[in-house]
């Protein structure tokens, strides 16, 4: 990396970008961080039935914290879901952070049906009709949808300096949107949590790409901080 003070652009929507910037904190990451949302949670006002489920599976935080908690099994997408889930008392049960994992862990359990998959606009994995062809019946509400957002100024103006800028980004569609703003200036260092992640990001300019050991935030975070070690 270039010997100039690298900065962390934090484009996850606000208060996901305020908790991966206290990850870094804890990690004692001191370099400056600049957050500029790119998608914004918008509840869609759906009408959440749980009254004939028999469980639920929950593919992200803000699917949980668009419902109240009950005791009920929860199949989540990954730890910070399933803590997330927990905590407002659900049963929940932690896949290994993607659509495919969720689905097998679900498979692999066999519940009896049916259960609802509480999900956002855009959801991968298509897991309601995979698992109802399998025979565990499973529903699905639409609870949120992610609107797109533009850069901040801020980020912006930090995006067109010759200074190095690292960018954490946590799934397809954000880094879709984030190459769709470029090109940029500055030399990008991409913290991605899958390869799906890379390639969303196309033929945008990059000067490294790191993968994250694993599909979580703190293995995110710990990218992040061997990154800027390797300096």
């Amino acid at each position: 990396m270039a010997d100039m003070t690298p900065l962390i652009l934090l484009t996850r929507p606000l208060a996901d970008a305020k908790g991966f910037a206290a990850l870094l904190a804890d990690l004692g990451i001191t370099t400056e961080v600049a957050i500029s949302p790119i998608v914004e949670i918008v509840p869609t006002g759906a009408e959440v039935d749980l009254a004939d489920v028999t469980g639920v599976i929950f593919g992200s935080r803000n699917a949980v914290s668009a419902v109240a908690g009950q005791d009920l099994p929860a199949w989540c997408v990954g730890d910070a879901t399933a803590e997330a889930a927990r905590a407002k008392g659900w049963q929940a049960i932690a896949a290994n952070g993607d659509a495919e994992s969720l689905y097998a862990r679900v498979l692999a359990d066999a519940p009896q049906g049916p259960l609802l998959h509480i999900r956002g606009e855009v959801a991968r994995g298509d897991l309601a009709r995979r698992l109802t062809k399998v025979g565990i019946e499973t529903w699905e509400v639409e609870v949120y949808r992610q609107a797109a957002l533009p850069l901040s100024d801020r980020a912006k103006q930090v995006l067109m300096r010759e200074n190095p800028v690292i960018v954490p980004l946590f799934s397809p569609r954000a880094a879709a949107q984030f190459a769709e703003q470029g090109p940029y200036h500055a030399p990008l260092h991409v913290v991605v949590m899958s390869e799906a992640v890379a390639e969303a990001l196309g033929n945008l300019p990059l000067e490294t790409v790191v993968l994250a050991e694993k599909k979580e935030a703190l293995a995110m975070a710990n990218a992040v901080a061997r990154l800027l070690d390797a300096g």
